[in-house]
């Protein structure tokens, strides 16, 4: 079973991003019992950098969402500030849910995370941006992580994020793929997570399903714990669910090397098999890659 936080509340929703700013509650409530209905596991409450008023946006957010629901939340911004302000009106089932904290804010953001008992996801964006392979993800994250302990933060309430990138940059895919495979001996007791719908950004909206679905499987091999995701998927939910082993069981032995007839494959099986291949750089990415 993967952790699924859901992603559908964001400011940068056409739809919903106009409610937040207008403190509209009912398309944010709708959305949330949506989410909820469809499994999620946190409800992921994302408002940006909200540098204008940002601790009054997050606490309005907090307290609509909780007039619906008491589902666990995920609170997602930018702004230390914003953060602690969301923190403060935290009710509900379990635990809160820091997202994300990098190094650039740690001096601001570890504290948080004892005071307010929280979970935090430790975002590998160094001082310099993106990291550029799994080794430089490596040291962000034994930097994260022992300074996150010396702040008395353990282990287990640590959710490390590689940072997925669109499928286009197929380097920087490969190189999380290096990472995860890594992660459980490098950091003991740690979990994982990982913003799910980035490896499909820039692509036309018919095929993000199928690179979506393929890569969380793939990830599945890594024993990926959790991950950022649309929930309105039904298969992908599925997947993360353990409700379609044979995909995955599919999935895994292509990345081991196995490549079954094209001719043997259903055509669901089929879809994978091509998506994989190019989720591994075998098969160059083109908006066509299904067709061909």
């Amino acid at each position: 079973m993967v952790v699924l936080i859901a992603e559908s509340i964001n400011i940068m929703s056409k739809s919903l991003g106009p409610a937040m700013r207008e403190r509209v509650p009912g398309p944010i409530q709708e959305m949330a019992k949506a989410e909820v209905a469809a499994d999620a596991d946190y409800l992921d409450l994302n408002i940006g950098p909200a540098r204008k008023a940002g601790d009054e946006l997050m606490q309005w957010v907090v307290k609509t969402v909780r007039e619906v629901t008491d589902a666990p939340l995920s609170l997602d911004t930018t702004n230390p500030v914003a953060m602690e302000a969301g923190l403060k009106v935290y009710t509900g089932k379990g635990r809160p849910l820091m997202n994300s904290i990098s190094p650039i804010r740690l001096a601001e953001e570890l504290p948080m995370v004892r005071k307010y008992n929280a979970y935090m996801i430790g975002l590998l964006w160094g001082l310099d941006g993106m990291p550029r392979d799994a080794n430089e993800r490596g040291m962000l994250a034994v930097d994260l992580i022992y300074k996150a302990n010396e702040a008395g933060i353990p282990n287990e309430d640590i959710w490390i994020d590689p940072i997925a990138t669109p499928v286009s940059q197929i380097e920087q895919v490969k190189s999380c793929f290096e990472f995860m495979s890594m992660l459980g001996d490098m950091a003991p007791g740690c979990k994982s997570t990982v913003g799910l719908s980035n490896i499909s950004n820039g692509s036309p909206a018919h095929l993000r399903p199928s690179l979506n679905r393929a890569f969380l499987a793939m990830l599945m091999k890594y024993n990926i714990y959790s991950a950022i995701v649309d929930v309105a998927d039904t298969e992908l939910v599925k997947i993360a669910h353990g409700q379609l082993p044979e995909i995955v069981s599919l999935v895994h032995r292509i990345m081991d090397g196995d490549r079954p007839d094209p001719s043997t494959l259903t055509k669901k099986e089929l879809e994978y098999y091509k998506t994989v291949r190019v989720l591994l750089g075998e098969t160059m990415y083109s908006d066509s890659w299904l067709e061909l």
